[in-house]
C-alpha cells in the first residue's frame, strides 16, 4: 500500500514549496503585505489611540510651508492628518456600496493555497431601514437565500461583533454579476462584501500591518484563504494558516494573461466537490503536487507563460472530482491547450473550466490574427462542452490586480467632495 500524508500537510508544503521559488526570484515585488505576525487577531482600541494623537500641537500653521530641517513638525502633520481621517471614519454611515471581483480557486495544483481575482464583479448596496430585508437581482438570485443564512449577512455580522456593537435592521441589495456556485468565489465574494459594508456602517477599523484582521474574519468564516485573499487584496494571492493565523503574499500577474472561462449552466455544490475527496493522499501524489506548485510560482513570477501548461497539473483533487462529478473535464482541458492555451483547470470546485492564453496586451483588432488566440480557445472548449452533452457560455475577461472596494457611501467621506473624485464614482 502506497505511503500516506494528510491534505493539511501537502498544502503547507505546496505552499512553501512554491514560495521558495518565488521568494528568490522576486521576493521585492511579489510581497503586498507587510510587518510581523501576532498569534491571534486583537483589535486597536481606537479611543486611545484617537486621544494620543489629538493631544499633538503642531508648533506652525498647517498652510505654512516647512523647511527641509523640520522634520519633527513635519512627521507631527502627517499624524495630525492621520488623526482626522480615523476620527471621521469613525463616524457610523448609513448607506454603503461595495464592489467585489470573481474568484478563480486551486489553479491546478494549489489547493487551497492559490487563487486569482477574476475581472467580473458583483455589487452589493446595504442601508439602513425599519425592517430586515434583502433584494437580490442578476446570477443566482433564484438561488440565494433572503435571510440571516447569507453570505453577506454572515459577513456583515461578523464586522460588528468585531466592532462589538449591535447589528442594526438593514435592507441589503445585491447585484449578483458573478456566476452564482459555478467555482467562481460567489461565496467569498459575498463574505468579504458584507464584511466591508459591515466596517463601514459601524465606523469602525480593523488593524492592518501584521494583523490584517479583515483576512482572518473571512478566511475563518470561508475556512481556506485561496478566495478571500484575492477578493481582499485582488491579483495571485498565495495562503497558508501558520498555525496561529493567515497569511498570505501577492504573485506577480504575468503582463497580458487571459482568462477564458467555461461556465455550465449547472451549480456546482463544494460540500459534494470536497466530498468526492479522501482524506489522504499518496507520498507520490504529494510530491507531484508540491513540484507543480513550485513549477507555477516561478513561471508567474519570470512571467513565462510557455510552462503553465505543466505547472498547471494536479493530482490531488481534479482526476478525483472529473471521475466523479465533471467527467468533461479533462477532454475540454486538451481542447483547450491543442487550441493555443497555454493552460487549463477546474477553476474552484468547479463546474466552472479555466484556461489561460497570453496576448492581451495592445489592441484587439491588431492582434487578433497573430498574437490573440482566445476566440479559438473559446470555440474549442464549447464544441468540447457539445460533445459530452454539457450547456454553458465561454466568458473571456483577465486577472483584476484590484480587489474589493468601497465605491460610495452616505455621509460620503470628506475625500469625496469638494471637486475630488475616485474614478468609481465617475
Amino acid at each position: 500500500m502506497p505511503e500516506k500524508t494528510s491534505f493539511v500537510s501537502v498544502g503547507v508544503l505546496a505552499f512553501f514549496g512554491g514560495a521558495l521559488i518565488g521568494s528568490l526570484i522576486s521576493s521585492a515585488r511579489a510581497k503586498s503585505k507587510y510587518g510581523s505576525i501576532q498569534p491571534t487577531v486583537q483589535f486597536v482600541n481606537r479611543n486611545s489611540t484617537t486621544a494620543k494623537l489629538a493631544s499633538l500641537e503642531l508648533k506652525t500653521p498647517p498652510d505654512v510651508p516647512l523647511k527641509a530641517h523640520q522634520h519633527e513638525e513635519k512627521m507631527n502633520r502627517k499624524i495630525a492628518l492621520r488623526s482626522s481621517v480615523e476620527q471621521e471614519n469613525a463616524i457610523p454611515r448609513d448607506l454603503v456600496v461595495v464592489r467585489v471581483p470573481a474568484t478563480s480557486a486551486n489553479i491546478g495544483p494549489g489547493y487551497d493555497c492559490l487563487g486569482a481575482a477574476v475581472d467580473m464583479w458583483s455589487e452589493v448596496t446595504v442601508e439602513r431601514s425599519e425592517k430586515f430585508e434583502i433584494v437580490a437581482t442578476g446570477d443566482g438570485a433564484a438561488q440565494m437565500p433572503l435571510d440571516e443564512e447569507n453570505y453577506v449577512v454572515v459577513g456583515l455580522k461578523a464586522a460588528f461583533q468585531a466592532a462589538n456593537k449591535p447589528v442594526p435592521l438593514l435592507k441589503y441589495t445585491i447585484d449578483s454579476r458573478i456566476p452564482f456556485a459555478r467555482g467562481l468565489g460567489s461565496s467569498s465574494a459575498a463574505i468579504v462584501a458584507g464584511i466591508i459594508a459591515g466596517l463601514v456602517l459601524a465606523g469602525h477599523k480593523l488593524p492592518c500591518w501584521g494583523s490584517e484582521a479583515l483576512l482572518q474574519i473571512a478566511a475563518t468564516i470561508e475556512g481556506h484563504p485561496d478566495n478571500v485573499a484575492p477578493v481582499i487584496y485582488g491579483g495571485i494571492q498565495m495562503g497558508i494558516h501558520d498555525g496561529n493565523r493567515w497569511i498570505t503574499e501577492r504573485i506577480p500577474t504575468p503582463p497580458g494573461l487571459q482568462m477564458v472561462l467555461f461556465v455550465p449552466n449547472f451549480v456546482g455544490k463544494t460540500s459534494e466537490a470536497r466530498g468526492v475527496l479522501g482524506p489522504d493522499v499518496t507520498r507520490e501524489e504529494a510530491s507531484f503536487n508540491i513540484g507543480r506548485v513550485a513549477y507555477l510560482v516561478n513561471a508567474l513570477c519570470q512571467g513565462n507563460l510557455d510552462c503553465l501548461k505543466h505547472a498547471c497539473q494536479d493530482k490531488m483533487h481534479q482526476p478525483q472530482r472529473a471521475a466523479k462529478l465533471y467527467p468533461y473535464l479533462y477532454p475540454m482541458i486538451e481542447a483547450a491547450e491543442a487550441a493555443g492555451a497555454n493552460a487549463c483547470y477546474l477553476s474552484g470546485a468547479g463546474p466552472t473550466v479555466m484556461a489561460l492564453t497570453s496576448g492581451a496586451a495592445g489592441d484587439i483588432f491588431t492582434q487578433r490574427e497573430k498574437e490573440r488566440n482566445d476566440i479559438a480557445v473559446a470555440k474549442a472548449m464549447m464544441e468540447s462542452a457539445k460533445s459530452s452533452g454539457i450547456e454553458g457560455k465561454c466568458v473571456v475577461t483577465t486577472i483584476s490586480n484590484e480587489g474589493a472596494s468601497v465605491v460610495r457611501v452616505e455621509p460620503s467621506f470628506s475625500s469625496t467632495s469638494g471637486g475630488i473624485n475616485f474614478k468609481e464614482n465617475l
